[in-house]
């Protein structure tokens, strides 16, 4: 690597990956390096399952009623881009897009008191949720004047 380059950017965060898209779109040579085997940074994502329970050195292997474990993909931080947001914006202006794929979602789970929960996405959902009603009913019982 004797090469020179006007930015080195350090980690594949998505903070570094739009700031070296944005100085390489303008013309600048940027090297775009991470520690990691992997891409992401504490953004990134975890697929298979199998990895997820290695990395979090959970006893047991995935249940067989989940599937398979490339059917899964597990953020460590969750992200949703509006699609008419500013984030979409940069993304296409940086042409990081060439290198994402967007899809919408088939659904959203949360972990929470050792058990997983979808996340309500219809009005129908809601209203059947019994964790939606119960979170509902704590903020109610707060103090009152």
């Amino acid at each position: 690597m004797d090469e020179e380059y006007d930015v080195i950017v350090l980690g594949t965060g998505l903070t570094e990956c739009i700031l070296s898209g944005i100085m390489s779109v303008n013309g600048k040579k940027v090297l775009h390096m991470d520690r990691n085997p992997y891409y992401g940074g504490e953004s990134s994502s975890i697929t298979p399952l199998e990895e997820l329970y290695k990395r979090f050195s959970l006893p047991d292997s995935p249940p067989e009623s989940m599937g398979r474990g490339r059917d899964w993909n597990v953020d460590l931080i969750p992200k949703f881009l509006m699609a008419n947001g500013q984030l979409v914006k940069m993304l296409l202006y940086t042409e990081v897009t060439r290198y994402l794929d967007f899809k919408v979602v088939e659904g959203s789970f949360v972990y929470k008191g050792g058990k997983i929960y979808k996340v309500p996405s219809t009005e129908t959902e809601a209203l059947a949720s019994s964790e939606l009603f119960k979170h509902l009913l704590q903020s109610m019982e707060g103090p009152t004047c």
